[in-house]
């Protein structure tokens, strides 16, 4: 009878320990590194921006995504779900985070996901910054020319 009752307990330790890994298992984290995720994800926010490409940060817990129209947007990993946010133009700051392979963005429209990111290289770096860059210039209207004179305006000799 003795040799049951251990059995049962060696059971249900079993068992725990294998429930226990399971729910652990559930709750790693790892982030946004697959790109295919990052799409769906950020489709799924904002279903009529094409994405052009996507630069995941190093500890992949956040993605810059440049748009189609020179726009950009930023995904960050939340435990359970995904915080998905686009950048209007001129509503962020960027500055060198000191490493040289990261930035430090501040999002004026967001500013609990403002915050130090990591990339795996200082070229991505520097082409996130250029993407958030792009979002202060301002494209120029078909009535004016490249140097910011007034078409209308312009006499010819």
């Amino acid at each position: 009878m003795g040799i049951i009752v251990w059995c049962i307990l060696f059971a249900i330790v079993v068992f725990f320990a294998f429930f226990a890994t399971r729910m652990a298992s559930q709750n790693k984290e790892d982030g946004l590194h697959d790109t295919g995720l990052a799409i769906l994800e950020f489709g799924r926010a904002f279903p009529k921006e094409a994405i052009r490409q996507l630069q995941t940060t190093a500890n992949g817990q956040a993605v810059f995504v440049r748009l189609h129209d020179d726009k950009a947007g930023f995904m960050r990993s939340l435990r359970n779900h995904f915080a998905v946010h686009l950048i209007e133009p001129g509503r962020a700051r960027a500055k060198d985070s000191g490493t040289g392979r990261g930035l430090t963005v501040d999002f004026l429209d967001a500013p609990h996901h403002n915050g130090t990111f990591e990339f795996a290289t200082p070229a991505e770096a520097a082409e996130v910054s250029l993407w958030l860059l792009g979002n202060y210039v301002e494209k120029p209207s078909p009535q004016r020319g490249e140097g910011g004179h007034d078409r209308l305006s312009e006499t010819k000799p």
